[in-house]
């Protein structure tokens, strides 16, 4: 991906990595489209980063989707990336039967939603000259947090669909990336102030570098997250595991 003169599609960037990854772009010379729920968030967003667009989408609806990506067609008709940063994590126990409720809503938002949005986006994305879909999935795919089950559940699953569409995608001008966060400081899981995870312009600041070294990469993995990526490969999948499943083996 070359990381300047793109048309960039960002749903779900209202805030944390989303909006720091929309900046960073627009910063670099990108057109940057933020899309969210919520309208006052998005006009807030317009008002305090003049240049950078936004567009109503609800990820959990597919007719918001087509209403969205058929507005772009017509309002950014040069648009050849979509990421799908749009994600909600929260703690699930699962011996509680509410539990089913958090584990739905994150499967609707976490793995159908950038499921959705590819498939709506792909036709338009295989007609430009050169595109790129960037996926997000997390440190937390390869070694879970047992506190929160379906998050990583839906993450390891966004990884194995990204590899299995660059293959599909192979003989495409459409580049496929995953982008796989560590823990980082922002307010998903209340993670703002957190000690132990990563701060978010230290994260971005990594990213970007990642990304303008190898435009032809396939993952962004920061050294932070190798830490859990790189686990079952180097034998520490235990111990990594251990390390997380603190609270229940204390």
């Amino acid at each position: 991906m070359n990381i300047t003169g793109n048309t960039v599609f960002i749903p779900g960037a209202t805030s944390g990595i989303g909006l720091g990854l929309a900046l960073r772009l627009h910063d670099r010379g990108n057109t940057v489209i933020v899309g969210g729920r919520r309208t006052e968030l998005l006009e807030q967003i317009r008002t305090q980063h003049p240049g950078l667009d936004t567009i109503t989408i609800d990820t959990t609806d597919p007719a918001s989707i087509t209403a969205a990506r058929d507005e772009l067609a017509t309002r950014h008709p040069g648009l050849d990336t979509l990421i799908t940063m749009a994600g909600i994590m929260e703690p699930e126990d699962l011996r509680d039967p509410a539990s089913l409720d958090v584990a739905e809503r994150t499967v609707a938002v976490n793995l159908l939603g950038p499921i959705r949005l590819i498939n709506a986006f792909l036709p338009g994305l295989l007609a430009r000259p050169s595109a790129t879909v960037m996926t997000v999935s997390s440190g937390l795919a390869y070694v879970p947090l047992p506190a929160t089950p379906t998050y990583n559940a839906t993450k390891a699953a966004i990884h194995s669909f990204t590899e299995s569409l660059r293959v599909q995608l192979f003989k495409s001008e459409v580049q496929v990336i995953e982008l796989v966060p560590p823990a980082t400081r922002t307010t998903l899981m209340n993670q703002q102030n957190s000690d132990v995870a990563m701060p978010l312009e230290e994260y971005l600041d990594e990213v970007m570098s990642l990304l303008e070294a190898d435009p032809k990469a396939e993952q962004i993995l920061v050294e932070r997250v190798k830490w859990q990526r790189n686990a079952e490969a180097e034998g520490r999948y235990s111990d990594v595991l251990g390390v997380l499943s603190g609270r229940y083996r204390s």
